[in-house]
């Protein structure tokens, strides 16, 4: 069964609230964390004596739900199902050094209730006086595969149609330090449209909140069709990828000279593309391979990124500048297929192909 996304929203590091604009100006950094930008006008989203009160990825993430829903048309969807790694961090932060700075008492309660990773799922639920079947995933780097792949299965009933499903993470500085201490980041910053080519160890931190609206029906507002997802854990090395892609591929009936688009979640850490690097040669070395992690930075749910990325490019036609990784010439495009893994425990692939 194909599924159909009829509509986008997306606050990263990079000007993607706009559905207007599509990487038409990248954003550059120095820094070792890209930290979303925002729109200036949330009150044109959000009612500002509620805006008061919520913290900063509740912010975004409603907004991107907004900015999802209107761009599909659609006032209050038939389900909301959401993914993210770490959830409200910013809000699980505040409440654990509140228990610690007054000794387990008079803890204030708000950072307490925004702190738990179905807030946001909840917040969007209120606010639309929406009622119906609502579920969080956190499953780390494949939570919003997770909660994707609830949406079609829900599709296949009658009783659903347009499901609003999306994926957020944050990074806080005290993130920061953990994972530093970790070796997951760079040791000296770097610039975020030359991390690719870097060749060392560690990638940049990154955040973002991307919602799409997920229908059973094709229409005018239509971007592509998700045709699949899939799912594998565990370390594993390139033949492994290359079964699991080549089997993926053959139950939708494709092969891999009919993929226009490979999108890899290149962040480049060396130890963790080499096998990207590996299964473009082996597989896409004459077809044209897109990157997006120097866009948005390395974060459990950066695949929602990469969908909103492939989702954009089918129903324009084109490939931006910014996110080519190899000089294969652009052709049609009909099929893309997007590979992201994180730490390489978490792999995931999606297929997406053009809504003609």
């Amino acid at each position: 069964m194909k599924v159909f996304i009829n509509g986008i929203g997306n606050i990263s590091p990079q000007k993607t609230w706009d559905n207007n604009l599509f990487l038409d100006e990248v954003i550059e950094s120095d820094s070792n964390c890209l930290r979303c930008t925002e729109p200036g006008d949330y009150e044109k989203l959000i009612d500002p004596k509620l805006l008061r009160r919520m913290s900063r990825i509740i912010r975004m993430s409603y907004s991107s739900a907004r900015i999802c829903l209107d761009d599909a048309g659609i006032a209050a969807p038939d389900a909301i199902i959401t993914g993210s790694g770490m959830g409200c961090l910013e809000d699980t932060e505040k409440f654990l050094l509140s228990i610690y700075e007054n000794d387990e008492k008079f803890l204030p309660p708000t950072p307490f209730i925004q702190s738990t990773h179905n807030t946001i799922g909840a917040q969007i639920a209120l606010m639309l006086q929406c009622t119906n079947y609502n579920v969080t995933y956190s499953q780390r780097g494949i939570s919003f595969e997770n909660a994707m792949t609830d949406a079609l299965l829900l599709l296949n009933e009658p009783t659903y149609r347009h499901i609003l499903v999306g994926g957020f993470d944050e990074m806080t500085d005290n993130q920061m330090i953990l994972y530093n201490r970790l070796n997951y980041y760079k040791k000296v910053p770097i610039n975020n449209l030359g991390l690719l080519n870097s060749g060392t160890p560690g990638t940049i931190a990154g955040e973002g909140n991307t919602f799409f609206i997920l229908s059973s029906e094709k229409n005018e507002r239509s971007y592509a069709a998700l045709s699949g997802i899939t799912t594998f854990n565990n370390h594993v090395d390139a033949d492994s990828v290359s079964e699991n892609i080549t089997n993926f591929l053959t139950s939708h009936n494709l092969t891999f000279s009919e993929i226009d688009l490979f999108v890899a979640g290149y962040n480049g850490d060396a130890n963790s593309d080499k096998i990207y690097y590996e299964i473009s040669k082996r597989h896409f070395s004459a077809s044209p391979v897109a990157a997006f992690k120097h866009l948005c930075g390395e974060y459990h749910t950066a695949s929602a990124f990469a969908l909103w990325m492939a989702a954009n490019i089918l129903k324009k036609d084109h490939i931006p500048e910014a996110v080519r990784f190899n000089p294969a010439p652009a052709r049609s495009i009909k099929n893309i297929l997007i590979y992201n893994h994180y730490r390489n425990k978490n792999h995931s692939l999606m297929l997406l192909s053009s809504c003609q």
